[in-house]
């Protein structure tokens, strides 16, 4: 279904009607613990069934990133886990710094296998958006749907990001991760430039102190923000074997149905991309993309009512 702008549009003279998928339904969450690889990874997990949805964080963000998201899937009936990502815990963080896309898809389908799951719906954002797009890329068979927030289709985004120097400017903090003593310097001042870039990324709009405060705390353990910038240096490397299986990942065309949502002021990938970079010949299954009006980067958590009603409307015909 292609993006026609204002048609596809979430948050603009939109009514709804029925249930109103709220961020502050009443469900509980609960912990939980996954297993994949060896390695151990703490999960929130709502609702019950066999009818999973999992959603994968990004970067700087935690599990809780979906808070708002998990009751308003177990309302709508599904069972819904948010794992937190390699390295994030001690945990999980393997001794050989393994960090490619090759591996982290395998954690996914890990973390079903560890819930008994044949198949799941992916929802990931940022990091998670791009592993799930790896994840239904190497293992259709095990993903039901794929819901990527704030992160383009990437079979073709390279060329896209070639044409618009704008775009590819705004991406130049990946280069300065590369960098050697990168950690320190993202550590210093108490997380300086964690802070500047969720300012950047989602302009107007501030996390929660409670929730600032979780991002912090998990970030400053030792080994967490080396590991998540890890990530990003195994994105660029080019060395293994493994590594250029990753890179060919995101080349591969998805055989799933998938949605990709995203924010009109997001500041991190710009809004500019998404059109351009849907090719849709490398979706046989279908490719939607909707935009979510008044929110940036971290979409999910700044409009959270109308990110879960399009999750919750789109995923029910899947």
């Amino acid at each position: 279904m292609p993006d026609r702008g204002p048609s596809n549009a979430i948050g603009r003279h939109q009514q709804y009607r029925g249930l109103r998928l709220c961020y502050t339904a009443r469900m509980a969450m609960a912990r939980t613990t996954l297993t994949a690889g060896g390695l151990q990874f703490s999960a929130l997990t709502a609702g019950r069934g066999d009818d999973f949805v999992v959603c994968l964080h990004g970067f700087p963000d935690t599990l809780r990133s979906f808070r708002h998201q998990l009751p308003a899937l177990a309302a709508a009936g599904y069972h819904a886990i948010a794992p937190s990502l390699r390295g994030y815990e001690a945990t999980s963080r393997p001794l050989d710094r393994d960090y490619h896309l090759y591996t982290l898809a395998e954690d996914v389908v890990g973390w079903l296998d560890s819930l008994g799951a044949p198949r799941a719906h992916l929802v990931g954002h940022d990091w998670g958006a791009v592993i799930a797009y790896a994840t239904a890329a190497r293992y259709p068979e095990r993903v039901r749907s794929l819901v990527a927030l704030a992160v383009p289709p990437l079979q073709r985004l390279p060329e896209v990001l070639a044409t618009r120097p704008a775009a590819l400017f705004q991406l130049r903090y990946m280069l300065g991760f590369q960098l050697p003593g990168a950690t320190a310097r993202v550590a210093k001042d108490d997380l300086a430039v964690i802070d500047a870039l969720w300012r950047a990324w989602s302009p107007g709009w501030s996390l929660p102190e409670e929730e600032h405060d979780a991002v912090h705390r998990t970030l400053a353990r030792p080994g967490a923000l080396d590991a998540a910038l890890q990530y990003y240096r195994a994105m660029f490397s080019l060395r293994t074997s493994k590594a250029r299986r990753s890179v060919a990942l995101l080349r591969r065309e998805i055989r799933v149905p998938a949605l990709v949502i995203y924010g009109e002021r997001d500041g991190c990938l710009a809004p500019s991309l998404y059109p351009p970079a849907a090719d849709r010949a490398a979706f046989p299954a279908g490719l939607e993309l909707r935009k979510v009006a008044r929110a940036g980067h971290f979409l999910h958590q700044e409009r959270p009512e109308l990110v879960n009603e399009a999750l919750v409307s789109w995923l029910a015909g899947r």
